[in-house]
């Protein structure tokens, strides 16, 4: 799928408005009051998770960005909008290996109810490190993505990282994985948070999920 320019613009104008940071929730009794649509980001740990919502955003500190793995456990709700328009959930990075038992527990339970809970969560983010493409830990949340019914795509990131043609083929691969999915979206996005690759494409598939 391809958004035209009116589309572009108009998700432009949407994140150069109000985003301000609402609250972290370690565990559901923290959610905010489902008052309005959510769209979140999933990804593994040092995935480019939060530089990639700093530069939807336009902001360069509004996520944390964090060069320990795993830092991240608890759900961060950003607020899109004045008055609210939706709500942009950044969800705890997966796959860290030097994690805890319990703190992997945790965040399973965290991640799996919210999920499945969540009435306003209109679409996931799942973003993929486009020089390593689909590991088994990141088919661990598209399972539970489509256990749960919610609509996700998959979104490649670090794009600068890579060469044209490695990056062709990547995607290529991450399509081919994305239709076997039951909730996957078809079209993947390319994106690099420091060149502004692909962010136009994103912001405006954010502002579609939300319809």
């Amino acid at each position: 799928m391809t958004f035209d320019d009116d589309q572009i613009e108009a998700a432009r104008k949407l994140f150069a408005g109000r985003i301000d940071f609402l609250k972290s929730a370690p565990a559901l009794e923290h959610l905010p009051d489902a008052v309005a649509p959510e769209v979140a980001f999933a990804g593994r740990s040092n995935v480019g998770k939060s530089s990639l919502l700093n530069a939807l955003a336009g902001r360069k500190a509004l996520a944390r960005t964090s060069v320990t793995p795993g830092r991240t456990q608890e759900l961060n709700f950003f607020e899109v909008g004045d008055p609210l328009v939706f709500r942009l959930v950044d969800m705890p990075g997966y796959g860290f290996a030097k994690a805890p038992k319990d703190i992997v527990r945790k965040w399973r339970f965290l991640v799996n109810d919210f999920l499945r809970g969540r009435q306003v969560l209109k679409r996931a983010l799942v973003l993929i490190d486009s020089r390593h493409g689909i590991k088994d830990v990141d088919r661990e949340i598209l399972e539970m993505l489509d256990k749960a019914a919610v609509s996700y795509r998959l979104v490649l990131t670090k794009a600068d990282k890579i060469k044209a043609s490695d990056l062709a083929a990547v995607t290529a691969a991450t399509e081919t994985e994305a239709r076997k999915r039951a909730a996957a979206h078809p079209d993947i996005i390319a994106t690099s948070s420091e060149t502004g690759l692909g962010i136009a494409e994103l912001r405006a598939a954010v502002a579609e999920a939300i319809g």
